[in-house]
């Protein structure tokens, strides 16, 4: 029997049913959402890649910039120290760190010493790196919400809460996954 697919669509949905025959047990439909999240996400990361690239920035580094510019929006003139930036990122610290030493070399950020702790330092933006950060958050947000203005305020909130939900089954999958990372996660279910 011939497997040749002809359209995308088809090999979308000869993927799925492939999908399905891995997992007994699963719903063939979690592997379509599962791959529509991926395209909207990969959308949305090419977007803001593309808004970046003439700046020289990645996502990554802007996000700390945008850290740093919100705690100073929210009045905190110390910056802040890169073990805070790391956890709020999500991000390894030594992920972090070469960040900041890249945004550091480009005239964006600075280091000061903590005046309460004279062992650490804080990270905080220069005037070059707030401009920077402020004229791409602009463009940056308003792609957004021009994205987002494809669904109505009660569309958006019931996304949010389904992300949610996801994000949190994910992490509970995590944990099961990573305390028995010998075992079949599928037969434990």
């Amino acid at each position: 029997m011939s497997r040749m697919v002809n359209t995308s669509a088809e090999r979308g949905e000869k993927f799925r049913a492939f999908a399905a025959s891995l997992c007994s047990g699963g719903d063939p439909r979690a592997a379509r959402l599962m791959d529509e999240m991926r395209r909207v996400s990969h959308h949305l990361y090419q977007l803001g890649e593309a808004s970046l690239a003439s700046a020289g920035l990645s996502y990554a580094q802007y996000r700390i910039l945008m850290v740093l510019l919100f705690h100073e929006w929210l009045g905190d003139e110390q910056g802040l120290n890169p073990s805070t930036i790391s956890a709020e990122q999500g991000t390894s610290r030594n992920t972090i760190s070469a960040l900041i030493r890249s945004l550091e070399e480009a005239g964006l950020i600075e280091r000061h010493l903590d005046a309460e702790d004279r062992r650490r330092f804080n990270i905080r933006l220069t005037e070059a790196g707030r401009i920077q950060v402020s004229e791409h958050a602009n463009r940056h947000i308003c792609t957004i919400a021009d994205i987002f203005a494809a669904l109505t305020p009660e569309e958006m909130a019931t996304l949010s809460t389904l992300l949610q939900k996801l994000y949190d089954r994910a992490q509970v999958v995590k944990e099961e996954i990573t305390t028995n990372p010998g075992g079949s996660y599928a037969t434990s279910r």
